[in-house]
């Protein structure tokens, strides 16, 4: 046999015979899952009137389409774009996605979306990941090709330069009004309330700031007011009775109490993400005399500032209060408390295990008392600057947490359902209203007990999760708080301002300082050796 023909024997051998079995059933076309995402930017009536268009528009168009089944429709009214945090149903869409509920999403322009570019791309890019395609209209976008994705970074960016755009006219109105003497601040002080377009005196809490002013030129000191509104449980300004020397110093030395106000004191920056520092003359500020009615006389206000500015000069404070750092050291070595001694001059904390027992003892020594307010200080600028986002994630996690320590409990279970229940039937109510098919009358009627339901229902959940939390979450929104009215420079020790953010300080022999804040974070500061 020739080597061809052998060849061709090899090849005829290697073929193998394959019978083609016909599939008995053809699978049904999966039907594509269509989500659409709506928002508006106030509460107007004409905006709202855009608002219902928009839901209607997507319910019709997704029911339009053979192949597609309408998820949800999600929308957000009168809430911010700045921020995707700021907006639940974007979120509880983002959330729906992740379980797999969605394979697409509409939305009318990519400003709807998102106007932030960081927000937008990182969206989208989660989306695209998990195999959800998100299709702008105006823009003719569909993330799910890469070109999609390159030109919405490009779109996010524009839709980030109109929203910062917007948000200077809207600084430069408030500017025009402060140099009118017109302007009306978006939050008002404590005491205060808008009526009818103008500022009015809200009598209650008027009251309290006359205690405070009264109590505080009679020589008491803020830590002491603070204590006594705390007993007599009269309400802060966002809800409790928790009141702290610093928000009530911060009330002191608002010259607003006068019925003048110095507007931009703090400014915001020009670009996202936004901040608020304190404007050290980088930007204009205003004075306007008269702005609305007095609750505190002139002279009280400049006695109380006077006062003010003669305690800030003492680091223990006045009224038999005492030593800010008495009782807040202790040893990591021994577990023993600090002591305030002073030497030749110098005023030292010493352990009381080293000072009474020995250096076979303890081997922690002294610290001058110097050293730890500068290592306070550098503690309170790095919190102060920074500490902010810091708090914010802590807060998140924490609430992470406890939904995630409660998700097994079976009362929390009954009322997930039951909210769940609720939202399904308030859906088809408004579906059965759009087709015609309920009275207007009884579709408001049960509208009405469906949303109060569901109001009860989500408020019951909240207090359940509330009521099994520890105080770690109030403390920390606390302390995020009470940084919020501190200055952001703070030049020299202050005994209050420690005492409202320091549950206590650790310290041991190799030079390091461990402050713990109120809420539980500590934050170490290593100190000079020669200094101890």
């Amino acid at each position: 046999m020739s080597g061809k023909q052998q060849t061709n024997g090899n090849l005829a051998l290697d073929q193998k015979r394959v019978i083609v079995i016909e599939a008995t059933q053809r699978p049904e076309a999966q039907k594509l899952r269509v989500a659409a995402y709506c928002r508006v930017s106030s509460d107007s009536s004409d905006q709202m009137n855009s608002f219902t268009a928009q839901l209607n528009y997507y319910t019709a168009l997704i029911a339009s389409k053979e192949n597609w089944l309408l998820t949800d429709i999600y929308a957000d009214a009168g809430i911010s774009g700045t921020s995707a945090k700021k907006r639940p149903d974007f979120q509880r869409l983002l959330a729906d996605c992740r379980k797999g509920q969605v394979d697409k999403i509409l939305v009318k322009s990519i400003s709807r979306f998102a106007r932030n570019a960081a927000d937008s791309l990182e969206a989208i890019r989660e989306l695209k990941a998990i195999g959800v395609g998100v299709y702008f209209e105006e823009q003719n976008i569909d993330t799910s090709t890469m070109t999609g994705e390159l030109l919405t970074a490009m779109f996010s960016a524009i839709a980030q330069k109109e929203s910062e755009s917007i948000s200077g006219n809207m600084r430069w109105s408030y500017q025009q009004r402060m140099q009118k003497g017109t302007y009306i601040p978006p939050t008002l002080p404590y005491g205060y309330v808008l009526r009818n377009g103008a500022i009015a005196i809200d009598e209650p809490r008027a009251d309290v700031i006359r205690r405070i002013f009264s109590e505080y030129l009679a020589g008491r000191s803020t830590e002491m007011i603070a204590a006594g509104l705390t007993a007599d449980n009269v309400p802060c300004r966002y809800g409790g009775s928790n009141w702290s020397s610093t928000s009530i110093r911060y009330l002191i030395s608002n010259e607003k109490y006068t019925g003048n106000s110095l507007w931009q004191k703090y400014y915001t920056t020009d670009t996202l993400p936004y901040r608020h520092p304190l404007n050290k003359g980088e930007k204009q500020s205003y004075y306007a005399e008269n702005t609305h009615p007095a609750i505190i006389p002139q002279e009280d206000f400049d006695t109380a500032q006077m006062l003010l500015a003669q305690r800030r000069e003492k680091i223990a404070p006045v009224q038999g209060i005492p030593y800010p750092l008495r009782k807040k050291i202790r040893c990591a070595n021994c577990g023993a408390l600090f002591r305030r001694k002073v030497v030749r001059g110098i005023v030292y904390w010493a352990c009381m295990g080293h000072d009474s027992r020995g250096n076979n003892y303890c081997e922690t020594v002294q610290i001058a008392e110097s050293e730890i307010n500068a290592a306070f200080l550098r503690v309170y600028h790095k919190l102060r600057l920074h500490g902010e986002p810091i708090l914010k994630q802590m807060i998140s996690d924490l609430q992470t947490v406890r939904e995630r320590r409660m998700l097994w409990s079976q009362e929390i279970i009954d009322l997930n359902k039951k909210i769940s229940d609720l939202s399904d039937q308030d859906r088809m109510l408004a579906d059965m209203n759009k087709c015609g098919l309920v009275d207007p009358d009884i579709f408001i009627s049960q509208s009405n007990a469906l949303a109060q339901q569901l109001r009860a229902a989500k408020q019951e959940k909240a207090r359940l999760l509330d009521s099994k939390s520890d105080d770690t979450l109030p403390r920390t929104r606390e302390l995020l708080e009470t940084l919020s009215v501190l200055p952001e420079f703070l030049p020299e020790f202050d005994g209050e301002i420690f005492a409202d953010l320091v549950e206590g300080i650790t310290a041991d022999d190799r030079c390091i300082l461990r402050f713990r804040m109120k809420n539980g974070l500590e934050l170490a500061e290593t100190i000079d050796r020669r200094t101890r």
